[in-house]
């Protein structure tokens, strides 16, 4: 997904995400491990994805504290 989409995703939304995201991430270390995984751009991207919803939500808590 682009940061574009993850923009329009709510909170709650974004937090489920990331667990999946990271489930994803799991599942792609392991399989790399096992010699099931051929394809390492799968895993490249996925961390990519977790990085750009980690960002996201940041920046949503910081904007929160700056109106606080």
């Amino acid at each position: 997904m682009k940061a574009s989409e993850y923009r329009k995703m709510s909170t709650a939304d974004l937090s489920t995400e990331l667990d999946k995201l990271k489930r994803q991430l799991f599942n792609f270390r392991f399989q790399l491990a096992a010699g099931q995984q051929t394809n390492n751009q799968a895993l490249v991207a996925c961390k990519r994805d977790i990085a750009r919803v980690k960002t996201i939500l940041r920046q949503r808590e910081l904007a929160a504290q700056a109106k606080a």
